[in-house]
């Protein structure tokens, strides 16, 4: 099974962009979709983006759409997440999620049987 391990995380300003990345052990990593979910204190976690197993599919929540990309490197095993003209309302803990059933996007957490253990991102106003 696969292991993540999420990096990238901070403190950035309003319109400001950062880069996560998640790592991920083993030799299989092409044979999961991906997602990206997170947690504002207070509030349930939240779909953010996901992208399936060739990186040619990916999808996006409202939120976030036309502002972050996910986007996947194999030969790596590694998923990112850029996140640009980022906004307060973006302030939450952000993890990674891996799926090994099929090759379509979720965005349901209980679709992802495999989680990082977060990194936090804070947007100053």
């Amino acid at each position: 099974q696969v292991q993540l391990v999420e990096s990238g995380g901070g403190l950035v300003q309003a319109g400001g962009s950062l880069r996560l990345s998640c790592a991920a052990s083993g030799r299989t990593f092409s044979r999961y979709v991906m997602g990206w979910f997170r947690q504002a204190p207070g509030k349930e976690r939240e779909f953010v983006a996901a992208i399936t197993r060739s990186g040619l599919t990916t999808y996006y929540a409202d939120s976030v759409k036309g502002r972050f990309t996910i986007s996947r490197d194999n030969a790596k095993n590694t998923v990112y997440l850029q996140m640009n003209n980022l906004k307060p309302e973006d302030t939450a803990v952000y993890y990674c999620a891996a799926r090994s059933i099929g090759d379509n996007i979720v965005v349901t957490q209980a679709g992802y049987g495999t989680w990082g253990q977060g990194t936090q991102v804070t947007v100053s106003s």
